[in-house]
């Protein structure tokens, strides 16, 4: 394929959610009440987890890096799409596009690896309780922490690497609000049979392989604990659930985007936008709502600061 036969697309232009006006607006407005709910959240989950020496588990050390990530990962495509809603012509640079896939990516499955570190970090707790200072101790999070990191870092650059060589002579219309790979290969003006391969045995394969060994894992350990009888029995369990429903909302979108390969999904705009603008939002909400210890660190934080808050 000769490069001077064909013209090499310097932008792309986003259909977005709806070309209706009204609609738009409306989805700015639900939009961002969601946005002004995620990052004041998760800040917070922050501050209470770092200034209560209480929350000095490795459990919430991990909340608090989910609940980082969380801000990181709303920051990727949400900014872009409210911008947006106001503009007539939506466009988006090449370089502008390959850098939010790979961020996109990379902060997915970093947070995808960080459920199952968390998956881990119970299933000690719960099954080997008597070493769970030493299996599970601060040098060892930090190293499973950075190990998530760089794991989604190896996920976001592979993708980035294998977009970026397709050849894209036009058209250049993205059916959606985001850049993603699987746009991406629908305007590449070559046979892609081999790159769509790829990207869903990283993409489509690592997040059923995660989503399958974690509602395993939480499965044997809601298992393993009707067979004690303590008072943290409920308490550890309440923990259980939250997680799999963190499991549950992250991994379920992302297994019907990118687990269907060589076919379009249906209702695929709909589907990313709980995955890449509302997911975010039920981290602080399911775990704060289901966790009495940080409910009330956070109530004694903002009573701190917000004198009538605490009357």
């Amino acid at each position: 394929m000769e490069d001077e036969n064909h013209t090499v697309v310097t932008e792309f232009v986003l259909l977005g959610l709806s070309q209706s006006h009204e609609v738009q607006m409306t989805l700015v407005f639900f939009f961002l009440l969601f946005y002004m709910i995620i990052l004041p959240g998760n800040i917070l989950i922050i501050l209470t987890i770092r200034g209560d020496s209480q929350l000095g588990s490795p459990m919430y050390f991990f909340l608090a890096n989910l609940a980082f990530l969380d801000i990181c990962y709303c920051s990727v495509t949400p900014p872009k799409m409210l911008i947006d809603f106001f503009s007539h012509h939506k466009t988006i640079s090449y370089s502008a596009c390959m850098t939010q896939l790979f961020f996109l990516h990379f902060l997915g499955a970093t947070e995808a690896f960080l459920l199952m570190v968390m998956a881990y970090d119970r299933y000690v707790a719960i099954c080997k309780p008597l070493h769970y200072t030493r299996l599970v101790n601060r040098e060892v999070c930090c190293a499973l922490v950075g190990a998530t990191w760089g794991g989604g870092f190896i996920h976001g650059i592979a993708l980035f690497a294998l977009s970026i060589h397709l050849p894209l002579c036009g058209p250049n219309i993205l059916d959606n609000f985001f850049c993603d790979v699987r746009q991406l290969v629908k305007l590449a003006c070559a046979n892609t049979y081999i790159v769509e391969l790829l990207m869903f045995l990283n993409n489509g394969v690592v997040i059923v392989l995660c989503f399958t060994l974690l509602l395993i894992s939480y499965t044997v350990l809601l298992l393993k604990l009707r067979t004690q009888s303590s008072n943290a029995k409920n308490k550890a369990a309440s923990t259980c659930i939250s997680h799999i429903i963190v499991v549950f909302v992250m991994c379920g979108p992302a297994m019907y985007i990118y687990g269907l390969p060589f076919q379009a999904a249906p209702m695929e705009k709909v589907v990313a936008v709980f995955h890449t603008v509302i997911f975010p939002l039920t981290n602080p909400m399911i775990y704060t709502l289901r966790n009495k210890e940080i409910k009330g660190s956070m109530w004694k934080l903002v009573s701190k600061y917000i004198p009538w808050c605490g009357k």
